[in-house]
């Protein structure tokens, strides 16, 4: 009975209930569509919510195809989007390579996947620090998991932010314990925040004393023996709700440590005084490193041609930087002291006279042996007299770059955020770091691509024969391997053929008059084919030193320069780099192309007192030649440095050296006009 009466109630209530659903849906379904529904990206996407994710967040979109630097944005800003030639857009009486970011953010690097309270110090962070500490402990803290971090409860981590290591052991030399900063990040706009920082002795307090700064109660020397205690003050400032624009860009946002008397990374600045004093020869100094607000790091245009089809390569051969300022070697040079420096010294002289338009660094930045324990200190320092003249540059990896300290992915990570780096990433799935190509277009609107570079990572060590029971010996160079060889392949297959010699367009739109050059010369011959290309490795082939060619005009071997001053650098094994990729990776595959290689030169370093160009089987190699005063070098033998003049649009490949003296040493027409013919065979 119960039963019938309860069914007979639903019955009675589905005459109600169904309307009144009905009405109550379709006032949902417009509730969604005209309030909640918005055709625009989510918070989530627009602030990258993360920890502490109530507050909002600033934005670097890396991805703008707009400028060529990272754009800074606010919550609430909008910012007009620049027109990007390629992609359907101009702006008026502007060059194309000045609207194009020439080094789109390579994306597989995942650097946006670090959350922010993980030290990361090359990522532009505006998020300001709370509170800082220095804790002390036995044991390294990466060796047995970080035992020795400052306390916190759940509260304090909500409200300032959870703690983060600065990853730099401030008693690395010395000390009979680690000793690590750290500092909180914190998004919350009602948090005093770091505004700066001091180094006082004991006893002594910042000035006005009205201010409340605040004592990191460790000494920021603690546990190394005879030295007078130091004590790191900060200052804890305003609120971001309190604080004007230009307060908040002048926070202080990243802390670094800093090995040696050079300049710290980009964007930071040294607390005085040293933490650890430079004692010569025995300790490297250490400071505390900071940065204000974001620095954007300032990018490379693409790199093109001028109007008179021109474009200049400054190779920059074996650096050998060490953490300290350097020990001079080889020289008669008097006196010699702090041959880093000196060295840059005369780069910079160099970079004046030439005027190149791309430096290239052929390896062997870091001089290894126990010397460049800190790559990050060297690398701050190594391509300084570049970027100080805003010069595009590029890197490959040599054999002693990776013998100390960070492996070659995190090296090149750095000098990606360094400025003008054209440095890439390149495949992660061939043997070798940085293994990528770069193209040099033409200065009119069609920005045709007139040159290819190559650049390849040749390795440090093979194991050689004393890899005994897992103990590796090193006693032989390493190679270009085959899947470097069949990568190299398939990006000159990428290249397109274009019309060659290469005339400009310099006509505005189809309605004027298509002008010439006054110095054209309507050629005799023309030709569908690759344009020429260069390439870069560390460690020379073998073919480095084989029989030269003859020039055809003369009979003589077309061997310049010097080559007899040391043995032979190359790797004792090989996979086949010439006979199966450069000679197989030709300028056009129409038979009536004939056989000549794409590649017309090869650039190594590694050698510091060899310095000839040799063409073997129509192809150059070429050396460097040492220029730095921290590398062996030859008493009497001046440093130096090869320059490639590129002419004509890409044709005429010209190179010669530029020696500590000035003096302009063998100047010789490697490829195009008045270069050596090929040999008949080809």
């Amino acid at each position: 009975m119960a039963a019938f009466t309860f069914s007979r109630f639903l019955r009675s209530m589905r005459g109600i209930f169904i309307p009144t659903a009905t009405v109550i849906g379709f006032s949902c379904l417009l509730t969604y569509i005209f309030i909640l529904y918005q055709p625009t990206v989510g918070p989530g996407i627009t602030q990258r919510l993360g920890w502490q994710a109530w507050e909002a967040v600033a934005t670097v979109d890396y991805f703008d195809k707009g400028t060529s630097t990272p754009t800074v944005t606010q919550p609430g800003d909008v910012e007009e989007a620049q027109p990007f030639p390629g992609n359907g857009g101009e702006v008026e009486g502007t060059d194309w390579w000045e609207t194009s970011s020439s080094q789109p953010w390579d994306a597989t690097d995942d650097i946006e996947s670090y959350p922010l309270d993980v030290w990361a110090p090359l990522l532009p962070h505006d998020t300001g620090l709370s509170e800082i500490t220095i804790t002390r402990c036995m044991m390294p803290p990466n060796l047995v998991g970080d035992l020795c971090a400052p306390s916190t409860t759940v509260e304090q981590d909500a409200i300032k932010g959870n703690w983060v290591r600065v990853e730099r052991d401030l008693n690395k030399q010395a000390g009979l314990w680690s000793l690590n900063i750290y500092y909180r990040r914190t998004r919350r706009l009602d948090i005093p925040l770091v505004t700066d920082l001091r180094l006082l002795p004991a006893g002594d307090t910042p000035e006005p004393l009205t201010d409340p700064w605040v004592r990191v109660d460790h000494s920021i020397r603690d546990g190394v023996m005879r030295t007078e205690p130091l004590y790191l003050w900060y200052l804890p400032g305003k609120t971001m709700n309190e604080m004007t624009v230009e307060e908040r860009a002048n926070l202080i946002t990243e802390i670094d440590v800093l090995f040696g008397e050079d300049r710290p990374w980009y964007g930071f600045e040294k607390v005085e005084p040293a933490v650890t004093p430079e004692k010569e020869g025995k300790l490297e100094s250490v400071y505390v490193t900071y940065r204000r607000g974001v620095k954007s790091v300032p990018r490379a245009h693409p790199l093109h041609f001028s109007r008179d089809g021109k474009f200049k390569i400054l190779q920059v051969a074996d650096l050998h930087f060490s953490v300290s300022r350097g020990l001079c070697r080889d020289t008669d040079l008097d006196p010699c002291v702090n041959s880093d420096n000196l060295t840059n010294t005369l780069l910079g002289h160099v970079l004046d006279e030439e005027k190149p338009d791309l430096v290239v660094f052929s390896g062997d930045q870091l001089n290894g042996q126990g010397t460049s324990w800190d790559p990050k200190s060297v690398l701050a320092k190594f391509a300084v007299a570049a970027t100080d003249r805003k010069i595009p540059w590029a890197a490959i990896f040599g054999n002693h770059d990776e013998e100390d300290g960070d492996v070659k992915q995190e090296q090149l990570r750095m000098m990606k955020a360094l400025p003008y780096s054209m440095v890439q990433s390149g495949p992660k799935d061939i043997h070798g770091v940085g293994n990528y190509v770069l193209d040099v277009k033409s200065a009119d609107a069609s920005m045709t691509s007139l040159l290819t570079l190559y650049f390849l990572d040749s390795g440090s060590y093979s194991s050689g024969y004393l890899d005994w029971f897992g103990f590796f010996f090193p006693t032989e160079y390493d190679w270009i391997h085959e899947d470097q060889i069949n990568w190299f392949l398939q990006e000159s297959a990428k290249i397109q053929p274009i019309e060659r010699p290469f005339t400009p367009d310099t006509g505005k739109d189809f309605g004027s008059i298509w002008t010439r050059q006054s110095d054209q010369i309507t050629p005799t011959t023309r030709k569908l084919a690759k344009p020429n290309a260069m390439m870069f490795f560390h460690i020379p082939l073998q073919e480095s030193y084989g029989t030269a060619d003859r020039d055809t005009r003369t009979g003589q071997l077309l061997d310049i320069g010097l080559h007899d001053l040391e043995g032979s650098g190359a790797a004792k094994k090989s996979d086949g780099m010439f006979d199966k990729g450069l000679k197989q990776a030709l300028e056009s595959g129409h038979v009536a192309g004939g056989s000549i290689p794409e590649v017309k030169v090869i650039a190594n370093g590694h050698c510091h007192i060899t310095e000839d160009c040799r063409r073997v089987q129509d192809i150059w190699l070429c050396f460097g030649g040492g220029g730095s005063y921290s590398g062996y070098g030859q008493v009497g033998f001046d440093r130096r440095f090869r320059v490639y003049e590129i002419s004509d649009y890409g044709e005429t490949i010209r190179t010669y050296k530029r020696s500590e003296k000035d003096e302009i040493l063998n100047n010789y027409i490697l490829a195009g006009p008045g270069a050596p013919p090929f040999n008949p065979r080809s």
